[in-house]
Parts: structure tokens; sequence; C-alpha cells
């Protein structure tokens, strides 16, 4: 891993010819939004051009999203080529994605497998997990385990076995224990810098031209809670 010149401000977990990987910051939107805010996905280019002195437009495929407040790997193609297979992978789910939360209600078990119904609210761009399927709603699976006891709080290790719009926010607060800092999901107080203690951790997947097997892992942000994990 490295990190690049503070003039772009990215750290990049993984660059090649067909693929670059960023570990998002909190408050980073992947792709432009009703905001108007600038998007990883332009300082992303804006970076390539720099670096490679190419003319013209810079081709850059975004591959998957991040809550803006969350933290962690996101991918991005930069090859049409890679781009339809990479957006395969992620539709096939043939990839593994592993996150980390800290919650401060722990769950009733150390670890397990929740599934739910999730069911969008597009109005206030939640989604709500129910035990049983309703109208509109579409099945979500993961897994999580504590990891650690920190001192007020608990952090879980979760992988997703379905991709669903804020999918493990809705289902741990279904279970009663909504990630530090998400105020939408039922935590107590936000966190100062407005973001949520969620990381996209680590994600496994085959490379869409090398097919070299990649294993990316996103060092966590720098904070009093996420430093005592």
């Amino acid at each position: 891993m490295k990190e690049i010149s503070t003039k772009h401000n990215l750290q990049i977990l993984h660059e090649d010819n067909h693929i670059i990987v960023i570990n998002k910051r909190v408050g980073d939107i992947v792709q432009g939004d009703k905001t108007g805010d600038k998007p990883l996905s332009e300082v992303v280019k804006e970076y390539i051009k720099d670096k490679y002195n190419k003319p013209g437009e810079v081709f850059l495929g975004v591959v998957h999203r991040l809550d803006r407040p969350t933290t962690g790997i996101v991918v991005f193609a930069r090859t049409s080529k890679a781009l339809t297979r990479l957006n395969e992978l992620f539709k096939n789910r043939e990839t593994q994605k592993t996150y980390w939360a800290i919650v401060k209600n722990k769950p009733k078990k150390t670890e397990d497998k929740l599934v739910h119904f999730l069911k969008r609210n597009e109005k206030n761009n939640t989604s709500k997990a129910h035990i049983k399927e309703v109208p509109d709603s579409k099945i979500a699976s993961l897994d999580y385990k504590i990891i650690k006891e920190l001192n007020n709080y608990f952090a879980l290790e979760i992988n997703l076995h379905t991709g669903r719009h804020h999918q493990i926010r809705a289902q741990l607060a279904a279970i009663g224990s909504p990630i530090k800092g998400d105020l939408k999901y039922g935590f107590d107080r936000s966190n100062p810098d407005g973001g949520i203690h969620l990381h996209a951790r680590q994600l496994i997947f085959v490379h869409p031209v090398t097919k070299i097997l990649l294993s990316i892992t996103a060092p966590i942000p720098e904070d009093a809670v996420w430093n005592a994990l």
C-alpha cells in the first residue's frame, strides 16, 4: 500500500493498468449525486491524468459504492474490459467482502448468521430489516462475529453474502446493535466527523484481466476507537 501526494489526498491500495483500488475516507462520495460535491471518481480521474500525462478524458468505471459515512475499499475500473468483467463478478457475488464495525450494544450471540428481508424507503434513504418477507423487500444475509471487546464498545467482523442498500447498518440495528455514530439507524449520538464506524476491511476477488487472485486489505481510519482495535 502507498500514500500519494496530498494534492489528490488518495490512499491507493492497488493500482495496475486495469484497476485502481482506493481506501475511501469518511465523507467521500464514490459517484456524483444531488449534493454536487466532488466525487471520489473525479479525484481518481485527475490523479490518473496527472500521473500518466493523459490527454483528453480519462476512462474510469465505478464498479460498486460505499455509503458516504463509511470508510474502506472501493474498486474502480481503468478499462472498459475490466469494468464489464468486474460488474459480472460483483453481480454474481464472486467476491469475498469483509467489513469491520464498532457497536455499543453487545449482540446476544458471539457469532451468528443474520437473514432479514430489507425494504428500502427511497424518501428518507433508509432500509428496514424485517424478519418475514414483506412486499418489495429483498433477502439480505450476513455472518458476524465479535472479534474484540473494547472499553465501551464491541468490534465485529462481518462477511456479506448479499449486497443490499444499507444492509449491515439495517441488520445490526435490527438486532439492537446499531453502528457507532449511525443516527439514521438508532445510535444515540453522531461521530464528530459525521462518519460511522463501519469499514470495508478486506476484498478478495479474481483480477478481471490477469486472473490472479487479489486479496486487498484497507488500514482502519486514525481515531481513538479504531486504534483500540
